[in-house]
């Protein structure tokens, strides 16, 4: 379900401390039932807009990689499955609409330069932190609806 996606990812993040791409992936895998400890921490490096660079969202970062769990291939034997990239493109689409306050970039969505290391403090004691949690749950939600489908 959507919503419980999204109220995962908030817990994972407000509660165990999760960077986005983490939480928003490993509320991909629950629902998909697939992956592990090892590709959540994978997913660390793309936390603060691709290793805190402000660049592409780590929320939108962990539902392509959760895309690409559902349609993806995992051998060489395997085939992908098209949709992978016509489903990613339109979660693309809608996360900016819906999400993103137009953009798939953290540095316009958190407002923040990670490479500052007193703005990144900052952040953390700010109310930023929580609007950013919520997106990051409203990015699993719209990923939810993407993994129904």
């Amino acid at each position: 379900m959507p919503e419980e996606m999204k109220k995962r990812t908030m817990e994972l993040m407000a509660e165990q401390h999760f960077h986005c791409s983490q939480a928003v992936l490993a509320a991909g895998q629950e629902k998909l039932g697939k992956g592990g400890e090892d590709l959540v921490r994978a997913m660390g490096a793309f936390g603060g807009g691709l290793a805190a660079s402000g660049d592409v969202c780590g929320a939108v970062a962990g539902a392509l990689a959760a895309i690409g769990l559902k349609y993806g291939r995992g051998t060489s034997e395997e085939r992908e499955d098209p949709r992978m990239w016509t489903e990613g493109r339109a979660f693309l689409r809608r996360f900016r609409e819906e999400c993103g306050k137009g953009s798939i970039y953290c540095r316009d969505i958190a407002g923040v330069d990670w490479t500052d290391a007193e703005a990144a403090k900052a952040f953390y004691k700010s109310d930023r932190l929580k609007d950013c949690i919520g997106m990051c749950g409203d990015a699993a939600r719209l990923l939810g609806e993407f993994l129904e489908k």
